[in-house]
């Protein structure tokens, strides 16, 4: 009796995971649509890879987006986040300041951090520095795939966000999609799961 409980227990969590995750998938694909762009006090740009001390064409993509914001108005400063990873001798947000400077942003309209290693910690010091700055509302600017699980971080680290994902992404064809699509899936999913262990 007490196998056939268990067999079925862990049938039961198996199926709750699979449809947990095909729900996942379907809620980030669909999201990855959404552009709520609006005008806030902020974009927070999430960082990704730098290569040789420039940025990558992700990365690129996500300073341009987040340029054009600020020149069409929508916010009045940019936050770069991203500390030296992959072993980079650089920032990833140093990095994509001094891009958008060469694209014509002012200084002294861009705020960095230069401490995070992963997208939970892009949030949490963002959050520092629009405390700081005394700044409410942010819109936050990555690739579309990218999005669900990022607002779902600046959720849960009190920053009332917006999404504003990249329209030049380089992740546009299913070829490049699928993998992107797969890994955040694992990752959304792992981290709802690891918080839902928390509380």
């Amino acid at each position: 009796m007490t196998k056939k409980i268990s067999r079925k227990l862990i049938a039961t969590a198996l199926l709750s995971l699979v449809l947990f995750t095909g729900f996942s998938a379907f809620s980030i694909w669909t999201y990855a649509a959404e552009n709520e762009t609006t005008h806030a006090d902020a974009a927070i740009v999430l960082g990704t890879k730098v290569i040789d001390g420039e940025p990558s064409p992700a990365l690129r993509e996500r300073i341009r987006h987040a340029v054009s914001l600020y020149e069409e108005g929508f916010v009045e400063k940019l936050i770069f986040t991203g500390g030296k990873t992959d072993g980079s001798d650089v920032a990833e947000s140093e990095v994509s300041r001094d891009y958008a400077m060469q694209l014509n942003v002012p200084e002294e309209a861009i705020l960095i951090e230069t401490e995070s290693m992963v997208t939970e910690e892009n949030f949490l010091y963002a959050h520092e520095i629009a405390d700081e700055y005394g700044m409410d509302d942010f819109l936050v600017v990555s690739d579309p795939l990218h999005m669900k699980r990022a607002l779902l971080m600046a959720k849960l680290a009190g920053i009332e966000a917006h999404s504003s994902p990249t329209e030049t992404s380089i992740f546009n064809d299913i070829k490049s999609k699928l993998p992107f699509f797969a890994r955040e899936t694992v990752c959304y999913v792992g981290y709802v799961l690891s918080k839902a262990i928390q509380f």
